[in-house]
């Protein structure tokens, strides 16, 4: 290929090309953090998250309007720059050997559809401070119904591999992920930038300013037992039984059960199997749906 202009432009055309058909590659299977995240656009380095206290629910109106002031207005969430850049050689074009290159780009897509699930992951994983000062997954302060101090925890507690049932139902999901700058492939291909004089390379690559970080800890609930029934009903009566400040109930449902790729076929009996091991019906057959995550650690 000819070293000019125009014959650049149309190599960054074709692997811009390549990584576009690498991001449609996994469909609607890409984007399985959309299940269990609230998607925000971010406009500054970092976001503000004054989130209610505890999920809003209609009261009687009796006198003056009681105002639900936003709580937690010092939570945040800073965004964080990645990328991923491949050089392609002057000789590598100069011998019409691009094309092998093609396949690297296609996977630079696959991989930037991928990274919101390995952040999300990441965030469930880490089990950082959430809006109230505690850590997602554990002990939480409400107050009971007669006004005082309560601990509640959405950790059942375990040694292994964590797996986890949520309330998928609202709006707002138990990970928050954030997105500043979208995924964008790019490129420097001008033949006399001192980059390109330097190295005799010329670089394509994807970048993104982007991060995730823990939402509603009331809509998820941790497990670190084996998965069987027995943890399944565990885990998802302390999801349904949460109850807000005063202990109003919170009405959550349990529609949604994540784990990670070595539960697979536990949690398929479970949820699946109309009859258990010892024949009896299987009363948690089709209780919630099952997200397969395999970016969950398949080991504690």
């Amino acid at each position: 290929m000819d070293l000019n202009n125009a014959n650049l432009q149309a190599l960054f055309r074709a692997y811009r090309t390549n990584f576009q058909r690498g991001f449609a590659s996994l469909g609607d299977g890409g984007a399985l953090y959309e299940q269990f995240c609230t998607t925000v656009p971010s406009t500054t380095a970092v976001e503000v998250y004054p989130f209610l206290k505890a999920l809003p629910r209609l009261r009687e109106w009796i006198g003056d309007r009681v105002v639900h002031s936003l709580e937690g207005a010092d939570f945040s969430i800073k965004n964080r720059k990645f990328e991923l850049t491949e050089g392609v050689s002057r000789d590598a074009i100069d011998d019409d050997t691009y094309g092998l290159f093609a396949p690297v780009f296609e996977e630079f897509g696959r991989s930037s559809r991928e990274h919101p699930n390995e952040l999300a992951v990441e965030t469930l994983v880490n089990n950082p401070k959430c809006y109230d000062g505690a850590a997602l997954f554990g002990n939480h302060i409400v107050l009971n119904d007669k006004g005082k101090e309560a601990q509640v925890s959405n950790d059942i507690g375990g040694t292994g591999a964590a797996w986890y049932v949520m309330d998928l139902t609202r709006v707002i999901k138990p990970v928050i992920f954030q997105k500043r700058r979208d995924y964008d492939f790019r490129a420097l291909t001008d033949l006399n930038s001192d980059a390109v004089f330097s190295t005799d390379k010329f670089k394509f690559g994807v970048d993104a300013r982007v991060n995730a970080g823990p939402g509603l800890w009331q809509l998820i609930v941790r497990c670190k037992e084996p998965f069987s029934a027995e943890t399944y009903e565990a885990a998802r009566a302390r999801l349904q039984e949460l109850k807000g400040d005063h202990g109003r109930p919170l009405a959550l449902r349990h529609s949604h059960t994540m784990v990670p790729n070595n539960f697979e076929g536990a949690a398929l009996r479970v949820l699946n199997n109309a009859q258990a091991a010892n024949g009896a019906t299987n009363e948690w057959a089709g209780t919630s749906k099952l997200i397969l995550n395999p970016w969950l650690p398949s080991a504690a």
